[in-house]
C-alpha cells in the first residue's frame, strides 16, 4: 500500500522547536519530489519546501526560511521537516506529499500521495 504517515507535531511555545517526520510505505521517497505544506486555521493549505528529486534541492517559502530545514534519511524511508524559532503563524496542519515529477512547481493536486497531516500549535 502507497502511503505517507506524518508524525511528530504537538503544543509548543512561541520559540520553541518540533521535528515532524513522513514516513513512506509502498514506495521509494528517494525516487520524489517533496513537499511539506501546511494548513492554518480557516486558511488554504501553503507550501513550506520543496525538495526536488533531481538532485535534492530544497526550496523554502520565505515565511519559514532559516528557521526550517528539510531532511532525509534513505534507509528509513522518512523524510523530517526540523522547525526552529517557531511563531504563532506556524500553526496548522502539516502535510507531507511526493510528486514523481523530478522538479519543484507542481500543483498541489498534481502531487501522487499525500500524508494525513499532524497538527502543529504554537501558543503560549
Amino acid at each position: 500500500q502507497v502511503q505517507l504517515v506524518e508524525s511528530g507535531g504537538g503544543l509548543v511555545q512561541p520559540g520553541g522547536s518540533l521535528r515532524l517526520s513522513c514516513l513512506a510505505s509502498g514506495f521509494t521517497l528517494d525516487d520524489y519530489t517533496i513537499g511539506w505544506f501546511r494548513q492554518p486555521p480557516g486558511k488554504e493549505r501553503e507550501a513550506v519546501s520543496c525538495t526536488r528529486a533531481s538532485d535534492g534541492t530544497t526550496y523554502y517559502a520565505d515565511s519559514v526560511k532559516g528557521r526550517f530545514t528539510f531532511s532525509k534519511n534513505n534507509a528509513k524511508n522518512t523524510v523530517y521537516l526540523q522547525m526552529n524559532s517557531l511563531k504563532p503563524g506556524d500553526t496548522g496542519v502539516y502535510y507531507c506529499a511526493a510528486d514523481h515529477f523530478p522538479a519543484c512547481g507542481s500543483l498541489q493536486h498534481e502531487y501522487d500521495v499525500w500524508g494525513q497531516g499532524t497538527q502543529v500549535t504554537v501558543s503560549s
